[in-house]
């Protein structure tokens, strides 16, 4: 089914999904006129390729994401350094799960794409299972790692017949998005299909 993505404040840049691929990047007044039939799917902010996020070794091997029913006794924000090591080695299949957690709240982060020189085929199955594409590790970090890197790296334009990944984010031009970062992330879509919807 054709799926028609249009955010309000960026209407020139709809995205026309075919399956896991992108069939048309344009505006949304030329897109739905030439794709009538097509399912509209219309976003608050503005539409972009999504992000990379360069610190996947640091938030997805070294960070212990808890899960929900470990609140009481671990609290429900990501744990980095030994006390996260030590979790891996009670149990060594934390570090699949926590990994997965690890890609959702990524997800709701607008990242499309992860960097970094990963040591688990663990993890790596983790990430291509969830289909987040693998980018180049910029040579200077841009920051302590995080969900929301300072500064955000946006990946290159949508094309037709590249992959239907991107995520939207709810602020009014780019430069609110550099200002508020990507916890402004309202919907992600990986191959295709929504990910993350956060309203």
């Amino acid at each position: 089914m054709l799926t028609l993505h249009v955010a309000e404040n960026s209407p020139e840049t709809a995205v026309l999904v075919d399956g896991a691929t992108v069939a048309a990047v344009g505006p949304y007044e030329r897109l739905t006129a030439a794709v009538p039939q097509a399912r509209v799917r219309r976003w608050p902010g503005i539409l972009l390729p999504g992000l990379l996020n360069p610190y996947a070794p640091e938030l997805l091997e070294e960070t212990y994401h808890p899960d929900p029913r470990e609140a009481d006794a671990l609290g429900t924000e990501p744990i980095t350094g030994e006390r996260a090591q030590a979790l891996f080695r009670e149990d060594s299949s934390r570090l699949g799960a926590s990994a997965r957690r690890g890609v959702q709240r990524m997800l709701a982060h607008g990242t499309v794409a992860v960097a970094g020189d990963l040591r688990t085929r663990t993890v790596a199955d983790v990430i291509r299972r969830a289909a987040l594409a693998v980018g180049q590790r910029p040579p200077r970090l841009p920051g302590p790692p995080s969900l929301s890197p300072r500064p955000l790296i946006l990946l290159p334009p949508l094309t037709r017949g590249g992959a239907a990944r991107f995520a939207v984010f709810d602020v009014e031009t780019r430069e609110d998005l550099v200002n508020r970062g990507a916890s402004t992330c309202v919907a992600t879509v990986m191959a295709g299909r929504l990910v993350y919807r956060g309203c």
